[in-house]
């Protein structure tokens, strides 16, 4: 198994903002405009910060809180704490180790981490060293649909025989978000970082005159329900769909059988002026119910912000652009102290709100409860 190089941490390093600040000087802009850049106008992507940021917790005191924890339960097994790293492309932008580094750190933190499809290091290289530690968090594997289905079968079969755990079908997503920033920076690929996982080549789009290649060339090759129907036929792995937003899609998805959702905006990366996902969260797990697992991204920075996610009805977090710049900072130790900075934050967190476990984080945490959704019941 490989392993990543040591680094040491930048100076002056105690939260996660502190992490993007000493990336910066180190991303190339054009890269950094990539990763850090939203869909037109960034109103989604500066929204899903700010709603975190609006959430005032509401604690008690004088709680019997010795011997309390962060452990959690999902998809049957039970996790150290509901901490995940999001599947983000192309890690190598950022490192020379890119999702190695990462997946090293996971590891060490006993973070969950779900790998990009995109992902420009080997998937099962990524693996080995999540599976190579016990205490390690689950490890899934995250599917951009390809009107391929003998591509994807294949794919199916090598990420099961690599030991992924689950699978993840982003579905919000079926072309880019118009990305301002990035177009401007003139963002591309240098030619040694490429989706080392996705061999062979995209069938050229067959236009006629007159014809959009938005309408006639790209959607009908999108994903659609039919085609999750495929992917639990021909996958033993649990399924998520990573993206719903609306209330309806979410009970088509659970009438179609999938085991969880991820409540995404893709970062605010796809369509400007989505709600922000802290807001999209509670009417979500009031119409899946309390068992549904439901997790959520998207401008999580501090630990309060896992808390508050978690007092919303979601079972786990996912950490997003936060560990890559942690990870451009300093390779495999920058992202493991990272989650090792928002586990501190979440303890801290938890005790000084009399949150002996994550069963005691529901509504009534938030001030005031009455400001979320009116349907929103305690889902514990």
């Amino acid at each position: 198994m490989t392993a990543p190089r040591i680094e040491s941490l930048p100076d002056g390093i105690v939260n996660l903002a502190d992490f993007e600040r000493a990336a910066e000087a180190r991303v190339d802009p054009a890269s950094w405009a990539y990763l850090n850049g939203g869909a037109a106008d960034e109103l989604t992507r500066d929204a899903n910060r700010a709603a975190w940021d609006a959430l005032r917790l509401h604690p008690r005191v004088l709680r019997e809180l010795g011997h309390g924890h962060t452990r959690v339960r999902l998809l049957g097994r039970e996790l150290r704490h509901p901490v995940l790293l999001a599947p983000i492309a192309y890690q190598r932008l950022f490192h020379d180790d890119g999702e190695l580094a990462t997946a090293h750190a996971a590891a060490a933190q006993e973070a969950g981490l779900i790998l990009s499809a995109q992902s420009s290091v080997d998937l099962r290289e990524v693996a080995a060293p999540m599976l190579a530690d016990p205490a390690a968090g689950p490890l899934w594997f995250q599917l951009y649909w390809r009107d391929d289905r003998d591509f994807m079968q294949d794919l199916l079969q090598r990420v099961q025989a690599a030991g992924y755990q689950a699978l993840v079908l982003t579905v919000d997503a079926p072309v880019h978000g118009a990305r301002d920033r990035e177009r401007r920076a003139g963002f591309q690929l240098p030619p040694h970082i490429r989706a080392v996982n996705l061999g062979g080549r995209k069938q050229p789009l067959d236009l006629q005159p007159g014809q959009s290649a938005l309408f006639d060339g790209l959607m009908p090759r999108a994903a659609t329900w039919a085609d999750v129907d495929w992917l639990r036929a021909h996958s033993p792995l649990p399924l998520l769909l990573k993206g719903v937003t609306h209330v309806d899609d979410a009970r088509d998805a659970l009438a179609s059988g999938v085991d969880g959702l991820i409540v995404s905006n893709h970062g605010g990366r796809t369509l400007d002026t989505l709600p922000p996902t802290a807001a999209l969260l509670p009417p979500l797990r009031a119409a899946l119910g309390p068992d549904v697992p439901l997790l959520v991204d998207g401008g999580t920075r501090r630990g309060t912000d896992v808390l508050k996610a978690m007092a919303l009805g979601a079972h786990a977090v996912l950490l997003g652009r936060p560990y890559v710049h942690a990870l451009a900072a300093s390779g495999a130790l920058g992202v493991a102290q990272a989650l090792r900075l928002l586990r501190d934050e979440l303890e801290i967190a938890m005790a000084l709100t009399g949150c002996k476990t994550l069963a005691d984080a529901g509504p009534a945490l938030l001030w005031p409860a009455t400001s979320l959704h009116p349907c929103l019941e305690d889902p514990r």
